[in-house]
C-alpha cells in the first residue's frame, strides 16, 4: 500500500488527503460518491459474496460507470492475491522514503520499469 499511497499523493499533490482517507474515508474530505465506492471495496473485501445488484445499482446512480466499477473490483480482487502473495513469500517492506521516491518515479513515468 506504500508505494500506491505515495503515487496517489503525488498525482493529488496532497498527501494529508491521502492519509485522511486511509485513516477513515467516511470522514475524510471526498464525496460522497467516493465515500461510496470505498464502502463498496470494503464489502469486497469482507463479504463479497452478499454483494446485491442495488449497490451497484447505487453506484451507478451517483455516477460511477460500468467500466469504473469493473476497474475498483478488478484491482481490489488483484491486491487480494498480491498481498497474500507477498505474505506468503516473504517479500521485505521497504523504508517510508523509499514508497515517496518510488511515488515521484511512478507519477513522472507510470507503472513500468525505466527504458521500457
Amino acid at each position: 500500500m506504500g508505494s500506491h499511497a505515495a503515487v496517489a499523493a503525488e498525482l493529488l499533490e496532497d498527501r494529508a488527503l491521502v492519509d485522511a482517507v486511509l485513516d477513515d474515508h467516511r470522514n475524510a474530505p471526498i464525496s460522497d460518491a467516493d465515500k461510496f465506492l470505498f464502502d463498496f471495496i470494503e464489502r469486497i473485501n469482507t463479504d463479497s459474496p452478499s454483494i446485491e445488484k442495488s449497490e451497484l445499482d447505487q453506484l451507478r446512480s451517483l455516477g460511477w460507470s460500468d467500466e469504473a466499477l469493473y476497474d475498483a473490483i478488478t484491482v481490489c480482487a488483484l491486491f487480494n492475491f498480491y498481498n497474500k502473495w507477498v505474505g506468503a513469500a516473504g517479500v521485505q517492506d521497504m523504508p517510508a522514503a523509499d514508497y515517496q521516491e518510488s511515488g515521484r518515479r511512478m507519477k513522472n513515468a507510470g507503472y513500468k520499469p525505466e527504458g521500457e
